[in-house]
């Protein structure tokens, strides 16, 4: 990291009108550029697609997503661009620099990604607006604050509409692209990253409120299953029109994702049946069986059928729930959470899927050394066997002032997990 922050002063030192922002943008992604096409990003690569195809690569591919230790890896003062979009290309780039240092099996990829521009109707999406409220400072604790509420409410939720803006997107996809020239092209992805708009649980929660969510499941399920509905049919719009759009592209080459293509397409036509989608049911952790089932299952269900393979979990506990989750029949990655039995999912789960292994953000960063930490690795490796499987570690919130301990946790499991 000291060897990173003295790069990038370098490189900030010369910044100082516009034009030197482009220059060091272009010097930026010429070097991510070169890590796209490097020998060890190919190594990388053909890692994850092992994996996910449950193949037997070399080692287990180990990725973690910082989320919100960035502030902690690159500080805003790392970054001098002040023109909005040129910031961003700024921060992306220095972003997979400081991955690189971490040396984890992230995708680099030899384009700069942007979603199309999509116009929403109504503006607010499901007629009503989402709100929530902040209990301390920021970065800490906070709630939903209800808008659909009373029976009436739930009436008159509306199924939004989208519309691909192919002007704006062209608009701002030749606008990147000259900031970036000859290094490196800018590509519209329309499910770039991880695309989870099955989640329906989430949008649920902000709208109605988590307890009273699952109140209104036994006190008035009929709500509910109208709210359930009309997200239903809002995914399907959705998802209809980023299927139509010209741009549409298997999202088979990023983190977690990285896979053969989903099936033989010899059409040359890209559709849903190339992509991945993301589900879970955090929100619906305390649920039992029977009501994830009911109410939030058997809505996902026929999103999920519309694309070629499916991950389903994040945080929540799965245990009692893997049932219904392997009856999902194009499943082809299940995510085992910290609170997941391990044991449990190998039994059912490791014949059938590749198991997203998921490490407990406390575990990594809270300790004062790793020495337990290897320990838990190893224990839970020894539980996973020779099933195919991913290591993740994702929901960082802060490293606890323990700058290099992903660099740290990065060669643990390469120690650890190498076959």
């Amino acid at each position: 990291m000291i060897y990173l922050q003295q790069k990038m002063a370098a490189m900030n030192a010369v910044v100082h009108d516009e034009g030197d922002e482009v220059r060091l943008v272009r010097d930026l992604a010429a070097e991510v550029s070169a890590m796209a096409h490097s020998a060890a990003m190919a190594a990388i690569r053909r890692r994850w697609r092992d994996v996910t195809a449950r193949r037997r690569p070399d080692r287990p591919p180990i990725w973690c997503n910082p989320v919100g230790c960035w502030p902690e890896l690159l500080p805003e003062s790392w970054l001098v661009c002040r023109h909005q979009d040129l910031r961003e290309m700024e921060r992306y780039c220095k972003r997979l620099l400081i991955k690189g240092a971490i040396g984890d099996d992230t995708p680099v990829l030899p384009t700069y990604d942007i979603a199309p521009v999509l116009k929403v109707t109504p503006a607010n999406k499901w007629g009503f607006d989402i709100k929530s409220e902040q209990l301390g400072a920021a970065g800490t604790a906070w709630r939903y604050l209800p808008t659909v509420v009373t029976p009436d409410d739930y009436a008159h939720l509306r199924v939004p509409s989208y519309a691909y803006d192919a002007p704006a997107t062209a608009t701002r996809r030749d606008r990147l692209q000259d900031y970036l020239g000859d290094s490196m092209p800018v590509r519209v992805n329309p499910l770039g990253g991880y695309f989870s708009a099955a989640t329906l649980c989430s949008e649920a929660a902000k709208l109605c409120g988590l307890e009273e969510m699952m109140m209104n499941m036994i006190l008035a399920p009929e709500q509910v299953h109208r709210l359930m509905g009309v997200m239903l049919q809002g995914v399907f719009n959705l998802i209809n029109v980023l299927e139509e759009s010209p741009q549409l592209i298997p999202n088979t080459d990023g983190p977690m994702f990285l896979s053969d293509p989903l099936r033989d397409n010899d059409t040359g036509v890209v559709t849903l049946q190339d992509c991945w989608i993301h589900g879970n049911s955090q929100e619906f952790d305390p649920v039992s069986p029977a009501m994830f089932e009911e109410f939030l299952l058997n809505y996902q269900r026929p999103i999920f059928a519309r694309f070629g393979a499916v991950c389903y979990g994040c945080c929540e506990n799965l245990t009692r729930k893997l049932d219904a989750v392997l009856s999902i029949p194009n499943l082809r990655l299940l995510t085992c959470s910290g609170w997941t039995d391990l044991g449990v999912l190998v039994e059912k789960a490791a014949s059938r899927c590749c198991i997203m292994w998921r490490h407990k953000a406390s575990d990594v960063v809270c300790p004062p050394d790793t020495r337990e930490l290897r320990r838990k690795i190893r224990s839970q490796a020894d539980l996973l066997g020779d099933a195919s499987y991913q290591v993740v570690l994702r929901e960082l919130q802060t490293l606890m002032g323990h700058l290099d301990r992903l660099r740290e946790w990065t060669l643990i499991c390469q120690e650890e997990l190498t076959r």
